[in-house]
């Protein structure tokens, strides 16, 4: 990052690099979720929740490109080692142990929601501290909140079928 991009963000650069890191390993954690459920879920609707598993997955693993690329600009290093995503994780893993569709759609809209309350407490440090920062996790934070309601709509319309 420049001089002026350093002054900018001031002395707390460690901290919001800390922040981004959770944040980058929460992302992977979400990529791998949704991957994974893509693939066991059963029962009914399990095509289209499939799908969308599958779409989230990849809007997950583009988050956590750009939190990396943020990371580096600020002259921190983006986790190494996998193992470090479970120990810095602020959201966690759910395995999809129970596949049925119910269950894989209500942990990933209890993740999508850890996401939102992350990203929206993101917001707030960040507002007057690093402008390009907070326009990162502004556009992350929209795409977690659709992510909760199309999650959402799904498990609704499983409802309604029974």
């Amino acid at each position: 990052m420049g001089t002026k991009g350093r002054e900018i963000v001031g002395e707390g650069v460690e901290k919001i690099i800390e922040k981004l890191n959770k944040a980058l390993a929460d992302e992977w954690l979400a990529y791998y979720q949704y991957w994974v459920g893509a693939k066991v879920v059963k029962g009914p609707l399990r095509g289209p929740v499939s799908a969308e598993l599958s779409e989230h997955a990849g809007e997950e693993l583009a988050h956590a490109e750009k939190l990396a690329e943020r990371i580096i600009q600020l002259g921190g290093t983006p986790l190494l080692k996998p193992e470090d995503w479970l120990k810095m994780t602020n959201c966690g893993y759910e395995a999809p142990e129970d596949p049925s569709v119910s269950v894989v759609l209500s942990q990933n809209i209890k993740g999508e929601q850890c996401a939102i309350e992350v990203y929206k407490g993101l917001l707030s440090e960040l507002k007057d501290k690093d402008v390009v920062t907070y326009d990162l996790v502004l556009e992350i934070l929209e795409d977690e909140i659709e992510h909760e309601e199309d999650l959402e709509n799904l498990k609704e319309d499983l409802e309604s079928m029974r």
